[in-house]
């Protein structure tokens, strides 16, 4: 009981502290337009899958990006991450025009582990002198017979873990052999069938770790029953609270970052931009500013996550990914204002 007392007060506390953020500040944010071009070292490879980028850091001179990584696409499963997936990471030295492979930086989990099956969707954050590095995992279909992950949207469940390193180029430890955010376990709550795509944010104190959820009672209608949440920590590897409701309708890839002194989004099925004075509240300030062409997975270059502030400069350009069939692969985009 009060462990529970205990959490009902820290979103009081988060969300109160946030309302008079939002009640103190303006932005100017008004969405933009995405522009592409066309990298080296990560770009299109016959035969290869790269996508789901994370958040760019950079750390000295040097860009560091994460992504999702197939080293033999197969063409039946569309270049979905659930088959055959681990995190790779590269670097730049050019401001991420040209890159350079580094290497797998975490593979699957143990047999019979929630991450067995496959690695994915990573992110990125730094915090008391480590790199964590957020993934979502998945193991294969219980009660399969041949042992095979079918993507059955019933049973076959996500979870989000975190690794850490010393080094931004690892290598990268577990924490421990448990997800640190899971499905709800009500099947009427918007994450109680799938948890995915972390992206972090340092904020009053806290951790906040945003990801996409989709309800059991909404898994078969597929992505477009995305939506993103938010759960709160005091410490980067958790544990963390839920705020327990979805908080941005129609957004299957969570893309979020500094605006101001709120949080900008990008809501990628309704393909608008969208802010949250209070980091929280983003559908009653609707922003819907829809772009011309959007990015697909995109993760931004993010100064904060290396060098936390208390007001965003915004987003300039970043990393997202060509969903090319099988063969995915990943492009540079440039934000400009609207």
């Amino acid at each position: 009981m009060k462990i529970k007392y205990y959490k009902i007060l820290l979103l009081l506390f988060v969300l109160s502290t946030n309302s008079i953020i939002a009640q103190e500040s303006n932005t100017s944010f008004s969405g933009g337009e995405f522009t592409f071009s066309d990298v080296s070292g990560i770009g299109y490879e016959a035969g290869v899958t790269r996508r789901d980028p994370s958040d760019v850091i950079k750390v000295g001179e040097t860009y560091y990006v994460y992504y999702t990584k197939i080293p033999d696409a197969q063409p039946k499963y569309w270049g979905a991450g659930y088959w055959g997936a681990s995190v790779w990471c590269a670097k730049s030295e050019d401001e991420g025009f040209t890159w350079t492979e580094i290497g797998q930086m975490l593979d699957v989990g143990e047999n019979g582990k929630w991450d067995s099956q496959a690695v994915f969707t990573p992110n990125i954050f730094f915090a008391d002198g480590k790199y964590y590095l957020y993934y979502t995992g998945v193991k294969p279909t219980p009660g399969n017979p041949k042992g095979e992950f079918e993507n059955n949207n019933i049973s076959d469940i996500t979870a989000i873990g975190v690794a850490v390193a010393d080094s931004p180029t690892g290598p990268f430890k577990r924490i421990n052999q448990e997800p640190i955010l899971k499905v709800s376990v009500e099947p009427e709550k918007f994450d109680s069938y799938r948890v995915d795509d972390a992206s972090l944010l340092y904020r009053n104190g806290l951790y906040w770790m945003y990801y996409k959820g989709r309800s059991l009672l909404g898994g078969q209608g597929g992505p477009a029953h995305t939506s993103m949440g938010v759960a709160y920590a005091k410490h980067p590897e958790g544990p963390y609270t839920k705020f327990g409701k979805e908080i941005l309708e129609r957004s299957h890839e969570v893309f979020i970052w500094p605006q101001g002194t709120g949080v900008g989004a990008f809501a990628s099925l309704s393909e608008t931009f969208e802010y949250a004075p209070d980091g929280v509240d983003f559908m009653s300030n609707k922003l819907n500013a829809k772009v011309k062409e959007r990015a697909v997975a995109p993760g931004g270059f993010r100064p904060d996550i290396t060098d936390p502030v208390v007001v965003g400069e915004g987003l300039k350009w970043g990393i997202s990914m060509i969903p090319n069939k099988h063969e995915c692969y990943l492009v540079r985009f440039e934000l400009t204002s609207k």
